[in-house]
């Protein structure tokens, strides 16, 4: 496993991080905690040391199961990473509160990589108004944060804002060959290197999006590396990118944990012939998208039953493997009650969607498909 150096930081955490969000599930939706583990434990003995959490994770399940599986591991040995949910807090000392309670989920006494959760302009005023940065700087020096940063998920300017006004640890952002002009995007990771941030990214597959290409996609990849796989792909361009230290994946299944042990086992940044594919499939995926969700949940739960994931993913997986007819079989599969047309417009969703997708208006349109 290769690791990355945070130089001012001194660490060298791996440069694979395991992302707890998207854990197996039993069909209860709860956490299917043996196979959760036995991933969680051969990332580990494949070298995997940065595991990353939050509080809303898995209905607010995550953390308490990291903090017990990864328990019987040297505390040293990894590095755990976790997030404040700014957008519950309405008072100052409600920072602490959350922190301490984190802590005993994780069954730690320190988190090495604290983040404020997914900014945008609304919850950095938050953060601003109840001066969190303040009550996380004395956290900090009581040694229980290690490091400080955030996660984003707005326009340039706003990143820029927040990433200057604070001497950060580290950041992270949302970063892909398709999302290069999305969010913070390159400029921001440019941003961020000029001023001597690390970056850790998150989504470098867009939900696993780029897993998996249409044959005509694909062959651009082949030609060049026959044997690996299309995520690889995804990994090595985020990678090629050395202010990039960590990677996040989010792993479900063991096959996935494998694949990405291999792609980081030794790493080859993208070389000129590689970088022209990567450039014709995102011209090619992007010219037949709907939308952009990574099918991150934020938007969920909704009021009224309506999954609204897994409605965008079969509109878009439809139209980008020209395979409407499959997509309509599936959508008709989904029960009544968390489909498209079940949608109410009540809004809930779309302040707490980090791609600012119109999802009202895109649900309308999934129910006119497909109904």
């Amino acid at each position: 496993m290769i690791t990355s150096k945070f130089k001012k930081l001194n660490i060298e955490p791996s440069k694979l991080g395991f992302g707890c969000m998207r854990f197996p599930t039993n069909e209860d939706g709860s956490i299917d905690e043996r196979e959760a583990q036995n991933l969680l434990d051969r990332a580990y003995e494949g070298g995997v040391t940065y595991f990353d959490t939050a509080w809303p994770y898995h209905d607010e399940k995550s953390e308490a199961f990291v903090g017990k599986a990864l328990k019987k591991y040297d505390r040293d040995s990894l590095y755990l990473a976790t997030k404040l949910p700014v957008w519950k807090l309405e008072k100052t000392e409600e920072v602490r509160e959350y922190v301490e309670e984190q802590l005993k989920r994780l069954q730690t006494d320190y988190i090495d990589f604290y983040l404020l959760h997914a900014l945008n302009k609304e919850r950095w005023d938050n953060v601003v108004k109840l001066n969190m940065l303040d009550e996380l700087m004395k956290l900090k020096n009581e040694g229980k944060i290690k490091y400080l940063g955030f996660s984003f998920h707005d326009e340039y300017e706003v990143f820029e804002e927040i990433i200057k006004a604070h001497p950060w640890d580290f950041c992270q952002i949302q970063f892909n060959y398709v999302d290069t002009e999305l969010q913070a995007g390159l400029k921001g990771y440019h941003l961020a290197e000029s001023m001597g941030i690390p970056v850790v990214v998150m989504e470098p597959v867009k939900g696993g999006s780029l897993a998996k290409l249409p044959s005509t996609m694909e062959s651009f990849f082949r030609t060049l590396r026959p044997y690996d796989s299309v995520a690889s792909w995804a990994f090595r361009f985020v990678g090629s990118y050395p202010n990039v230290k960590v990677i996040l994946s989010g792993m479900t299944t063991m096959e996935q944990v494998e694949d990405n042990l291999e792609t980081f086992a030794s790493f080859n940044p993208l070389d000129e012939a590689e970088v022209e594919a990567v450039l014709n499939v995102t011209r090619e995926y992007k010219a037949r998208l709907n939308n952009q969700c990574t099918a991150c949940g934020y938007c969920m739960p909704c009021p009224f039953g309506v999954n609204i994931p897994a409605n965008f993913r079969l509109w878009n997986t439809g139209a980008v493997y020209e395979d409407f007819a499959g997509a309509k079989e599936k959508y008709e599969n989904l029960s009544a009650e968390t489909r498209a047309e079940n949608c109410q417009e009540c809004g809930a969703c779309e302040p707490q969607c980090p791609q600012d997708i119109t999802i009202i208006e895109d649900m309308k349109k999934v129910a006119a498909l497909f109904e």
